[in-house]
């Protein structure tokens, strides 16, 4: 494991690299994203870490960014340990995670990854901003990821308002229901710096049609069971299926938002990475 600088235009940065823990190379190489609502989280957390702890050792390198965080909400506490870099909202998440793509399609033989085994993923927010990327790469003709891995993403600002089985689920365990309307809509104008109305596509990939996604790369999203933001990955679930695009949505058991985040709350974790890494492992040249 390494933190390696890599070029965030002018407001530096790294990544950290999670070397593959098998003699076989060359391996999947993995861009992967930790989530905290824009504003917050780091590389060292579970999310993140435990994350590419666990796929490294399933035989994936992944490279874990440290992407610029958006500026603190009103009431939100800034965390003991800042990061020296300042803070900035869309696109600067997006930049950092794109030159991160780019660094690692640079540094593939260097590593021992294979570049048409590449995939990029992330959790929550980070799950969006990975999302936009892709996004960005395909209006812009670039290299795509063979695969991209969603663990309960938010896609949309003004996401529909869940029923049945969902509305009663979140009725009976308020502590999860804690994404709503207000919430959801809140976090993305801190994102954005302002209103959600013609927003880019890239800071809010489920508005996406089906021409924006005629190519998008085959897709696994693990939505959480009793959670608000499953709304907008099975609405993207939904787009990505009709526009003909491999997509893969399992809902994880028992589970509500976050539980990359908490790997030591039973099994749910190791189940979501176990579908990660043999997906991964699935690639082919």
């Amino acid at each position: 494991m390494s933190d390696i600088p890599t070029p965030y235009g002018a407001a530096g940065g790294l990544v950290r690299v999670y070397p593959a823990r098998i003699l076989e190379r060359p391996t999947p190489g993995l861009v992967w994203l930790h989530g905290g609502g824009f504003a917050a989280g780091d590389i060292d957390m579970p999310e993140a870490d435990h994350v590419a702890r666990t796929l490294a050792d399933a035989g994936t390198t992944v490279v874990s960014v440290d992407y610029r965080l958006a500026p603190l909400p009103d009431g939100w506490e800034a965390p003991a340990t800042e990061p020296g870099r300042e803070r900035a909202g869309f696109p600067a998440a997006s930049d950092d995670t794109l030159a991160a793509w780019d660094w690692l399609l640079t540094e593939a033989a260097t590593l021992g990854v294979d570049p048409a085994r590449l995939a990029i993923g992330g959790a929550s927010a980070g799950a969006n901003i990975a999302t936009g990327a892709v996004l960005r790469l395909i209006q812009n003709d670039r290299h795509l990821p063979a695969l991209v891995l969603l663990a309960y993403p938010t896609l949309l600002a003004e996401q529909p308002a869940p029923e049945g089985e969902l509305r009663a689920a979140l009725d009976a365990r308020p502590a999860a229901d804690r994404f709503g309307p207000d919430a959801v809509r809140g976090m993305y104008e801190n994102y954005l710096g302002g209103s959600v109305a013609n927003a880019p596509l890239a800071a809010i990939p489920g508005l996406a049609t089906h021409e924006d996604l005629a190519e998008f790369p085959s897709t696994l999203i693990v939505a959480g069971d009793v959670d608000e933001l499953r709304v907008s990955s099975e609405h993207f679930a939904r787009t990505l299926a009709s526009a003909g695009r491999d997509v893969e949505h399992v809902i994880e058991p028992g589970t509500d938002h976050g539980h990359l985040n908490r790997p030591d709350e039973g099994d749910a974790a190791s189940l979501t990475l176990a579908r990660f890494a043999a997906r991964l492992a699935a690639l082919t040249p």
